[in-house]
């Protein structure tokens, strides 16, 4: 979990992490949808409890990673120096 000092305090993460993670949350959304949409096709009520909190840990997921990205700060990418 992560604590208010560390927002505060500032970091920085790689412009590749950051692509990871925003392609994770895409991914993440997506099934999130598909998963709910598979929800009119189950019959059994505990079926449609862990489907829904599939979709439901799915969808926090994503959304803690999203505030993490809004609380991070992307590192320049190093020049490369020919030498």
């Amino acid at each position: 979990m992560m604590t208010n000092c560390a927002a505060e305090d500032g970091f920085e993460i790689s412009p590749r992490f950051r692509r990871m993670l925003e392609e994770r949350i895409v991914r993440l959304e997506r099934d999130a949808e598909q998963d709910e949409a598979q929800v009119a096709q189950l019959e059994n009520s505990d079926h449609i409890r862990r489907q829904m909190r599939l979709v439901a840990i799915e969808r926090s997921e994503a959304l803690r990673m999203r505030l993490f990205l809004d609380r991070a700060k992307t590192r320049l990418p190093r020049l490369l120096i020919a030498l």
